[in-house]
């Protein structure tokens, strides 16, 4: 669209001119300038979250760059929540990284590169664009788990990261050049236009298929390609965490939505037979496993695994017998999940970095014990977040869960949906143990729990966020489903 608004991607241009200006003010102010890279971080993400927020009201669609680059409703609002994840992650890291002598400007400046290219995965419109924003935001994912050299464990974290992310973006590029040689676009559009036309090799599509959903398959965490999903989040210090569990697993779910939904719908009937593979393994294997995990972090990584099946579910009931009628509302329950996920992410670890100090790590079950006596708010929060991954409600979590549920059903495999019912009982045992371990077990530690006052502030505003949201969900709902009704190639 040669007449496409240059506004429309100013907030884009702010997150880029914000990392430019924090990359030059850390080279040449050093140590000192360490705070001020911090603060230009936070500033520029923060107003460039709620622009995003504020464009995603607009039903227009806009392409750039001869259409390699879009901006419409669903990448404004997915672009807001990666956005403002990132700000939310850098204050709830902030203490962390100040007892632990990393609060470096690297650790700041890479994840605006991966939130860099986390963007450009969500405004991909051209396989290359989308290729290219998973890589920058991956590499730069790599080198921030590796930033504590002295550690062994975050070392061999990146290592397993990088090896099996190079395997899966193989996988990518091998399904990439396979859709380009059978329709011979890279644009999603075309690519649509062309597999809908139905004059092209079927077999060839398919294994083009099969490749790019095992690209999906991996940054989404799904299982069987979930191998590196625990040993990241266990090996990385937990700020590294935040950052790769956060906002990377919103836009893996954007990305997938490029690739499938606008790239590749006409196929649903195919990819959508994987994706119930993928789900039922999900829940299955995250929610059984996680039962018997004794370490925080590994916990959560189990957790991630079943919630990104449950977002898979929303993704493989929108094509129901060639028939979109649902389309929209099941991609919005996806959309809405995966929003809820982060948000919820985000409360968890905020609280386990906040029972962190110099020389000790909060990172096994055990150190949950009595905290309702040391600090009630915090362990109210710290309830809410598992109430909310759990879906008990009203925890927005519940709802969530629910729209997924409900678009399974509408799309006829009620034997998943009773599935995911029943998985679900069983990741419910891990996250009320937390509970349990928080209100009815005395302390093992005593200490004091010292935070910034900015971090308590947003932590309860985060364990408010998640208990206004399940009481009145309707709202994002319809944000949800507005910006889907609005992208949808249909």
């Amino acid at each position: 669209m040669p007449n496409a608004p240059l506004n429309a991607l100013l907030p884009d241009a702010l997150v880029m001119t914000g990392l430019v200006v924090a990359w030059i003010n850390d080279t040449f102010s050093g140590p000192s300038g360490r705070r001020t890279t911090y603060f230009i971080a936070l500033l520029t993400t923060v107003v460039a979250g709620i622009w995003f927020a504020v464009n995603a009201f607009d039903p227009q669609v806009h392409y750039y760059f001869t259409r390699m680059y879009v901006v419409d409703p669903f990448a404004s609002a997915m672009k807001s929540v990666v956005t403002l994840g990132y700000a939310v992650s850098i204050v709830y890291s902030r203490k962390y990284l100040e007892d632990r002598d990393m609060f470096r400007g690297e650790f700041f400046l890479l994840g605006m590169f991966s939130l860099l290219g986390q963007i450009c995965m969500i405004s991909g419109n051209n396989f290359l664009t989308l290729y290219l924003g998973l890589e920058l935001m991956s590499l730069s994912l790599y080198a921030v788990i590796a930033l504590r050299r002295d550690a062994a464990q975050s070392n061999e974290a990146a290592m397993k990261y990088y090896v099996l992310g190079a395997l899966a973006s193989g996988f990518l590029l091998y399904g990439i050049s396979m859709l380009y040689g059978a329709t011979g676009a890279l644009e999603l559009n075309e690519v649509f236009k062309a597999v809908a036309s139905g004059h092209i090799n079927d077999i060839v599509l398919l294994f083009g298929v099969v490749f790019i959903v095992a690209g999906v398959a991996f940054k989404m965490g799904a299982v069987p390609f979930h191998m590196w999903v625990p040993d990241v989040y266990q090996g990385a210090p937990t700020a590294m965490t935040l950052l790769t569990g956060g906002g990377p697993k919103v836009a893996a779910f954007a990305w997938a939505v490029r690739f499938l939904v606008m790239g590749l719908l006409p196929l649903a009937v195919d990819w959508q037979e994987m994706l119930i593979i993928l789900a039922a393994l999900s829940m299955i294997v995250g929610n059984i496993t996680g039962i018997v995990q004794r370490n925080v972090k590994r916990m959560l990584a189990y957790s991630a695994i079943s919630n990104m099946g449950f977002v898979l579910l929303g993704l493989l009931a929108g094509i129901v017998d060639n028939k979109a009628t649902g389309a929209a509302s099941a991609y919005s329950s996806a959309m809405f999940y995966s929003i809820v996920y982060l948000i919820t992410t985000l409360g968890a670890f905020g609280v386990v970095m906040l029972l962190t100090r110099r020389d000790f790590e909060a990172e096994t079950i055990d150190d949950f014990k009595g905290l309702n006596q040391r600090s009630p708010v915090f362990a109210f929060v710290m309830m809410l977040m598992m109430f909310s991954l759990a879906g008990i409600p009203p925890t927005v979590g519940f709802y969530a869960k629910l729209a997924v549920l409900e678009a399974t059903m509408n799309a006829g495999l009620t034997w998943l949906a009773v599935l995911a019912v029943i998985t679900s009982l069983f990741g419910a045992f891990y996250y009320l143990r937390i509970v349990k371990l928080m209100y009815f077990d005395a302390p093992q530690d005593t200490a004091p729990i010292e935070s910034h006052a900015c971090n308590r502030a947003l932590l309860t505003l985060n364990g408010v966020a998640v208990l206004v949201l399940g009481i009145i969900p309707g709202p994002l709902m319809s944000l949800c489903l507005q910006a889907v009704s609005h992208t949808l190639p249909l």
